[in-house]
């Protein structure tokens, strides 16, 4: 009987599951959001039609395997490091953005940020103003402006491949820069904070499929720009004259002056430190309510 129950204790021993900590809890998280980023990210690039791609070429090795075909076994064998590192060059902008992504995560940002000091809002009201003011001015005249504003990722490499402006922004700088045949109107305008870093920058050009079919170089352009960074891009349409922003890899069409102001707020991160402010009275409203009560609840005991 002895002997028995050791085989049978043996047996159910095989099968049992390992203990799980706290750390491999963790660990599984982890991996499980890696992954689910990794399949986001390949369903919305090139990535995905290789994977696919792959995934034919894997059945067929798959069928070789079994059907012990040695020479393309030893083909695939070979070839597998240079396949390899034919997709990681033919990938080479889609892997760059993904790690420029993780850079921009916010977890990571406020750690690389600990040492800067607050402050209020990117740019001034005035600007923001000018802004809105240029975009519609040259919506109704359709005149076509593309307009990037920088936020946390810097623009240096864009910036660089135009002119540099350095000046103050206001509405008929903008005009300006984007009257038709003037030497600056072609390309992108660069703005960070209050000042116009630099005009004619070229940007890059979405691969997006989902975007609209009628929309020109000026519209992917903005999409690209918004896809590699975090910055908000201003575009006004010369054929029709609508006012669109491109943020976050997604196209906003047609905006009119109030829905344009909440977007450069967005940007401009003062609706954050006006929540703070209103989280702050708040907490002091109901502080001071709730001392009037133990005032009240120490008047009636005394009584």
């Amino acid at each position: 009987m002895e002997r028995i129950g050791n085989t049978i204790s043996e047996y159910f021993a095989a099968f049992r599951l390992p203990r799980i900590g706290v750390l491999d809890v963790i660990e599984i998280l982890i991996l499980a959001f890696l992954l689910y980023k990794a399949m986001v990210w390949m369903k919305n690039t090139r990535a995905w039609a290789i994977v696919k791609g792959m995934a034919i070429v894997l059945v067929f090795m798959a069928i070789a395997v079994l059907l012990d075909m040695t020479t393309i076994i030893w083909l695939a064998k070979s070839l597998f490091t240079l396949i390899a590192l034919a997709i990681i060059v033919a990938l080479q902008p889609e892997i760059r953005r993904l790690i420029e992504e993780l850079g921009q995560t916010n977890f990571i940002s406020a750690l690389m940020k600990l040492d800067e000091k607050k402050v209020e809002g990117r740019f001034s009201d005035d600007t923001l103003n000018e802004i809105i003011v240029a975009s519609f001015e040259m919506g109704r005249a359709k005149t076509g402006a593309l307009i990037v504003i920088e936020k946390d990722s810097p623009l240096g490499e864009y910036e660089r491949t135009g002119i540099a402006v350095d000046a103050v922004v206001t509405s008929q700088l903008l005009i300006n820069i984007f009257e038709h045949n003037t030497p600056l109107h072609d390309g992108a305008v660069i703005i960070r904070g209050d000042r116009v870093a630099a005009a004619t920058c070229y940007l890059p050009l979405s691969d997006k499929r989902t975007l609209s079919k009628d929309l020109g170089t000026r519209h992917r352009a903005a999409v690209g720009i918004s896809e590699n960074t975090d910055s908000m891009t201003i575009i006004v349409s010369e054929e029709t004259g609508k006012v669109s922003v491109a943020y976050g890899g997604e196209l906003y069409r047609a905006l009119d002056v109030s829905e344009l102001r909440a977007k450069l707020e967005i940007v401009q991160e003062k609706h954050l430190s006006r929540k703070s402010i209103f989280k702050k009275k708040e907490k002091e409203l109901k502080k001071s309510q709730s001392e009037i009560k133990q005032d009240e609840r120490a008047t009636n005991q005394k009584s």
